[in-house]
């Protein structure tokens, strides 16, 4: 038996338009579909949605927990939305917004030309802080991850892009003899 696929999920405000082959959840933020397979169901009462297995496979089984993390996010995107914080380090590294552009000055001989999806907001502090938005908890992660690749912060001087809240082992250079 799956611990996370049998919990319910609290809806807290939001709806789900259930089909044959995925769930519609809206919220106050907006909408976000999740495609559900034919192994499961979900059902929804008294405020709260439940995914069960229709059949028994191993299959069923390996989809059941990750499917009702699904719609679990879901449901809290639509009704809170996620946010991924990201710290710029270094001398001259620093971005700018100029349209639906992120520009990324991180050290090389041309600035790096982000274009933001649909969906996904992002706040600009001091030209070293980004604050990354969305209802899609996969979308915000997916550019956080993205933008922090250009530069990852390096062990030594500590320049580059690293989540907020990232601790970065910072090692020894080379000692002279």
């Amino acid at each position: 038996m799956s611990r996370i696929g049998i919990k319910p999920i609290a809806l807290d405000g939001a709806s789900l338009d259930i089909q044959v082959d995925h769930v519609v959840v809206k919220g106050s933020k907006g909408e976000l579909s999740v495609s559900v397979p034919a192994c499961l169901a979900v059902s929804q009462d008294e405020g709260r949605a439940v995914v069960a297995r229709t059949v028994d496979t191993k299959g069923a089984r390996a989809l059941h927990g990750t499917i009702r993390s699904l719609i679990a996010n879901a449901v809290e995107g639509v009704n809170k939305g996620y946010e991924r914080g990201l710290e710029i380090e270094g001398v001259g590294y620093r971005a700018a917004l100029e349209g639906q552009d992120v520009v990324l000055n991180l050290g090389f001989s041309h600035p790096i030309r982000f274009p933001v999806p649909d969906g996904i907001e992002v706040k600009i502090d001091g030209q070293t802080t980004l604050t990354i938005s969305g209802i899609d908890k996969q979308l915000v992660g997916q550019v956080a991850a993205h933008i922090r690749f250009f530069s990852p912060v390096e062990p030594y001087k500590g320049k580059g892009v690293k989540y907020k809240g990232e601790q970065v082992r910072r090692k020894v250079g080379k000692a002279v003899a």
